[in-house]
Parts: C-alpha cells; structure tokens; sequence
C-alpha cells in the first residue's frame, strides 16, 4: 500500500473548529509542516475535508 505525503501549505488561522481538529488529527500544526500518512479511506476522508488548506504527493 501507498504512502502520502500531507503539507500543510496555508494557515490554520481563522478556520472551523472542525478543520482546525482534522489538521492536528493528521499531525499538522504549523505552515509548512509534513507528515506521511497511509493511503486508505480515513486519510482521504480527511484530505477531502480540508483539502484546500494542503499539498498532497505520494510517495
């Protein structure tokens, strides 16, 4: 199974609570923070939600 690779590219600042949650949930807390989650239905699940706060590649 895939990897990917989650940047948090824009801020946090502002944002539902819901998505603030979601953020940290993947281990993201400040711009320009990266983590490597496993390809399956909760982390995409996760990046749809806030998708447009991320870059996302995998690896």
């Amino acid at each position: 199974m895939a990897n990917l690779k989650i940047k948090l590219v824009k801020s946090l600042n502002g944002r539902l609570d819901k998505h603030i949650a979601t953020a940290k949930s993947l281990g993201l807390k400040k711009i320009g923070n990266e983590t490597i989650q496993p390809d399956n239905a909760q982390t995409r699940g996760k990046i749809a939600q806030i998708g447009y706060l991320l870059k996302v590649t995998e690896e």
